[in-house]
């Protein structure tokens, strides 16, 4: 059967479609990422269905609902309803398990004064902090 499409009008209904990609890590050093074409106007809510991430995690929703969860675009927090923009990579955020600034602190404590920070390494005959 002959296609009475053109191959013009096929370009254009190629050119409304955003390449998006739907990331998540269930654990620490292991992320997975979904490579999906969605059309213009698409949410991040319709990103997550379509990409699958809730079937092969099936308590991604729970974990949303409860707070457990964040979503974001490139980095930066977001909510479900957020329209998505051609080239867009949506993330899907676990809670931080110890804040930044107390395990710095802690290493600091654990290394010493002597073996951390600007002043860890002297050059021989140097003066202190140069």
């Amino acid at each position: 059967m002959v296609s009475l499409e053109s191959p013009r009008s096929s370009l254009v209904k190629r050119l409304n479609v955003m390449k998006i990609v739907v990331t998540y890590a269930p654990a620490q050093r292991s992320a997975q990422e979904w490579l999906l074409e969605l059309p213009e106007g698409s949410n991040v809510q319709l990103a997550l269905e379509q990409s699958g991430v809730q079937v092969a995690f099936s308590n991604i929703p729970e974990q949303l609902a409860r707070g457990d969860l964040c979503l974001g675009i490139w980095g930066r927090s977001c909510g479900a309803d957020q329209v998505l923009n051609d080239q867009d990579r949506v993330e899907i955020y676990r809670s931080l398990r110890v804040d930044p600034k107390v395990a710095r602190r802690e290493r600091f404590r654990g290394q010493g004064v002597k073996r951390a920070g600007l002043f860890a390494k002297k050059r021989e005959g140097g003066k202190a902090g140069y």
